[in-house]
């Protein structure tokens, strides 16, 4: 419930990966069906009507989010409510975000790094300055034996033009040279997460118009590779 409620939204298959991990074979997702049956037949959880990957996927593509006796378990802020049904673009961008936060707890799990703390939006927003606020898809915290990183994440699926793309990483390189500070007293780096190499040289080469001082803050990675990328900055120390 907490890390649906955290995302939002997850799929089977993600709940799977991070709940039933100890399980091996074929009892793995036998287990997981079993145990996210039993929570929506208790309107704990629910599941979206359109399957990612389409009816072939089965049960890994369903897509849950928080139901009614959920929200109730977890929150007392004024009535529970049902989801309304969101647009395919929307899915899509918060299960990404969502395979990120499955990609970091099973590098944690190996021993690579801790992950101290991971919040989607709105939760990552942070406050501007200004009286507005930064608006990164996620925030990750992670640490190693003496240090930690401080992640905003950007996840690019190539559907806004390159000026919107811009215009989110002036925000950033604003806040950066105002001086202002995020979680933990710290800039976060930014981590812009793309589906392919063609986005991925057109995000690069935005970064490299940015003032001199700015283009450190940003990396750009794969979707499949922003674990890596996080791990990787952090065992450079």
């Amino acid at each position: 419930m907490h890390d649906v409620a955290r995302l939002r939204l997850a799929t089977g298959k993600q709940l799977e990966r991070l709940h039933f991990a100890e399980l091996t074979g074929a009892s793995r997702s036998v287990v997981r069906r079993r145990v996210l049956g039993r929570l929506v037949y208790e309107r704990v959880l629910a599941s979206l009507e359109r399957r990612i990957g389409g009816v072939r996927s089965g049960s890994d593509g369903l897509v849950y989010y928080l139901d009614t006796a959920g929200q109730r378990l977890l929150t007392t802020d004024g009535p529970a409510r049902r989801m309304q049904p969101p647009g395919e673009r929307h899915v899509r961008h918060v299960l990404a975000v969502a395979g990120l936060f499955v990609d970091l707890t099973e590098r944690a799990r190996g021993g690579g790094l801790r992950l101290d703390r991971f919040l989607a939006e709105p939760a990552s927003w942070w406050p501007d300055g200004r009286g507005g606020h930064v608006k990164p898809d996620g925030y990750a915290r992670v640490s190693g034996s003496d240090h930690f990183d401080s992640w905003w994440l950007e996840t690019d699926l190539s559907t806004e033009h390159l000026t919107t793309l811009k215009r989110k990483l002036a925000v950033y390189v604003d806040f950066y040279m105002r001086g202002q500070l995020g979680p933990d007293r710290v800039m976060p780096l930014v981590l812009v997460t793309v589906p392919d190499a063609k986005r991925y040289s057109e995000i690069d080469r935005l970064i490299h118009q940015l003032p001199l001082q700015a283009q450190e803050l940003f990396t750009v990675a794969l979707h499949n590779d922003a674990a890596e990328a996080i791990m990787r900055e952090l065992n450079q120390y």
